[in-house]
């Protein structure tokens, strides 16, 4: 294929991703936006492939294996992930980005005569410049997203943890805690840590040095923990988001290696759409876009405080479908506990059941809402929930004080009002849903327990609150049962 033809043809995979972001922006266009970018990406295979006209038949081959591989672990993974799993899959998967950054540059500077990058000198020095700060990003990036991956997996799987030695779990065991971990002068450490990252680029560049190489890679691996370690709670969905947009820049630094151009117009586009994401995250949670950045947010969660010196108004499934049953209008609040349960098909039955007693039934979604931006919106997708009834926080905040019940299912610290109310607590500050102002809040719940960011919710023992105990599935199908009786 000719140069030209092949420009061309990036130039529409590069369109198509662009329709694939604008088609993924609202969930009535996400199916066809999707379309958009598997042609865009499966364009950019096949051009690049053409364009490897003098590579071996032996390197086709190799090519052809890796793909095949990758193509069939990704198929698997695909067909038996749960929902409640994909923040992490997407966080292993930003960690793939990174750690592919990092060998490229690496072999770039082993072969650099097979990368065209040789000047008169050596390896030209905007070349060593591109290898240095694609390390840096992929490093970082490789590693920041294996802590999240453990801080949201929580625990390997019975069968696997077996199999691993019980001092090694141990340490796999202290960095998969949702809890941040605050190390001590952590901010002065990752200063340092970072101006030594900075002096080995300069000297990198200076001198082409493949053991300076190795000290900027292990450098920035070690900076990639230090960053995601002190961060947890509730602000895990701010971090996924600022991976998303790292693993973009470190591909956008692969494609100056590799000198593509759709790999770069690619990596901005990821990196400058997860940027963006992370910052209307920010504002959503009242967070410093700046302090997401340098990994210097993450202070929070505090133990519950009197929870046990508290009563709770407790009732039954059919309590709250009595209240539904009499209600004109309800606002449904799903959170992570609806995700764990498997409950958004239920939901679906007691959306249709309300709607045919002539409710007027509403969603209102929290954009951190679960373990990652958009989570409540896929599963509510999933159950074929109308579009046209699904409001975002903004939208629907105002209309809490006219309906009468609010049903919330385990959303926890998008709802607590000591983010309002409490100056000392550790979410303050956080644009919440106002679901305490409904005339009645059936909160569903398996028991009394801190939510992800580890701090009580008052709204529990609110006198308009009642709590529902149990798994969200069961409890919202007793409810329809009851509704239907």
């Amino acid at each position: 294929m000719s140069a030209n033809l092949a420009a061309l043809g990036y130039l529409v995979g590069a369109v198509c991703f662009i329709l694939a972001l604008r088609g993924l922006s609202h969930p009535t266009s996400a199916r066809t936006g999707n379309l958009y970018g598997m042609v865009g990406m499966g364009l950019a295979v096949v051009i690049t492939l053409s364009l490897l006209s003098g590579a071996s038949l032996w390197s086709f081959l190799l090519i052809v294996i890796a793909v095949a591989a990758g193509g069939t672990v990704g198929f698997m993974i695909a067909e038996r992930i749960q929902m409640t799993a994909m923040p992490q899959l997407v966080a292993a998967f930003h960690s793939l980005v990174g750690l592919a950054a990092v060998f490229v540059a690496a072999a770039a500077l082993l072969r650099p005569e097979a990368f065209g990058i040789l000047g008169a000198g050596g390896i030209k020095l905007v070349s060593l410049l591109e290898m240095g700060l694609g390390t840096i990003v992929g490093a970082v990036t490789f590693t920041g997203s294996v802590i999240a991956w453990g801080k949201l997996q929580a625990r390997f799987p019975k069968h696997i943890e077996e199999r691993i030695p019980e001092p090694v779990l141990n340490v796999f065991r202290l960095f998969m805690r949702s809890a941040p971990i605050l190390l001590p002068a952590r901010h002065a450490i990752n200063i340092a840590v970072g101006a030594t990252i900075l002096l080995l680029l300069l000297l990198f560049m200076a001198t082409e040095n493949g053991f300076v190489f190795f000290l900027l890679a292990l450098f920035s691996f070690a900076l990639g923990v230090l960053l995601i370690i002190p961060i947890g709670g509730a602000d895990m969905p701010v971090v996924i988001s600022m991976l998303n947009s790292y693993s973009g820049w470190a591909a956008a630094g692969i494609g100056f290696t590799l000198n593509n151009p759709m790999l770069i117009i690619t990596g901005a586009l990821v990196g400058s759409s997860g940027a963006i994401l992370s910052y209307i995250m920010c504002k959503a949670m009242n967070r410093s876009f700046v302090s997401v950045i340098l990994g210097g947010f993450g202070e929070t969660g505090t133990a519950q405080t009197g929870a046990e010196e508290r009563t709770v108004k407790q009732g039954a499934p059919e309590d709250a479908a009595f209240l539904m049953d009499n209600a004109q209008k309800v606002i449904i609040v799903p959170g992570y506990g609806m995700a764990v349960a498997q409950a958004q098909h239920a939901v679906r039955e007691l959306f249709d059941a309300l709607v045919g007693r002539g409710v007027e039934v509403k969603f209102a979604i929290h954009p951190v809402a679960g373990r990652m931006p958009g989570h409540m919106n896929v599963l509510l997708a999933e159950a074929n929930i109308p579009y046209d009834v699904v409001f975002e926080l903004e939208d629907i905040n105002n209309e809490f004080q006219t309906a009468d019940v609010a049903y919330v299912i385990g959303a926890n610290d998008i709802t607590n009002p000591a983010a309002k109310e409490d100056s000392s607590s550790p979410i303050y500050g956080m644009p919440v849903l106002d679901v305490d102002k409904a005339r009645a809040v059936v909160f569903v719940k398996r028991s009394l327990a801190p939510g992800y960011a580890g701090i009580d919710n008052p709204l529990f023992y609110r006198d308009n609150t009642m709590m529902v105990f149990g798994d969200a599935k069961k409890v919202t199908e007793e409810i329809v049962r009851a509704l239907e009786a």
